[in-house]
């Protein structure tokens, strides 16, 4: 598989994020028009990575809403409420370009994780999932056996 590559030339680098004042239905937006589940959440200025959002987080938050006894328009202001903020993972597991897909593929193992961002210089650069790891895979076997 050649596990001691480095993540940077496998990773996603056009990073779809948002800041911890996104509202719910931003986020909502955005996994219903794109095709992954994962958000980083960033601060704008300096590009730090603050949170990560996951679509199942998102999808329990909208659920223990839905449980709320308050009455249907107290579920749907306290919905309109929301903030990336109150549903993201915090100060989640990051890497960095430099580590190597070794390292991302025994984090996701170890951790049940399906993303992880990529940092550099205290700055979100990209983030590697397990379908880039499986990609990887697929395409270098495929590769070397002479496909």
């Amino acid at each position: 598989m050649q596990a001691d590559r480095p993540v940077r030339e496998i990773m996603t680098t056009r990073v779809v994020t948002v800041t911890p004042d996104a509202t719910a239905d931003m986020v909502k937006e955005i996994f219903r028009k794109n095709n992954f589940h994962h958000i980083p959440v960033i601060e704008s200025a300096t590009d730090a990575l603050l949170g990560i959002i996951s679509m199942e987080d998102f999808f329990k938050q909208a659920y223990l809403l839905s449980l709320d006894t308050g009455g249907k328009r107290y579920s749907e202001k306290a919905y309109e409420s929301l903030r990336a903020r109150d549903f993201m993972t915090e100060d989640p597991l990051f890497i960095e370009p430099d580590d190597t897909i070794g390292l991302a593929a025994d984090i996701f193992l170890a951790n049940q994780f399906h993303a992880l961002p990529i940092v550099d210089e205290g700055k979100l650069v990209g983030i590697i999932t397990t379908h880039d790891l499986l990609s990887f895979v697929f395409n270098s076997n495929y590769v070397e056996k002479g496909g």
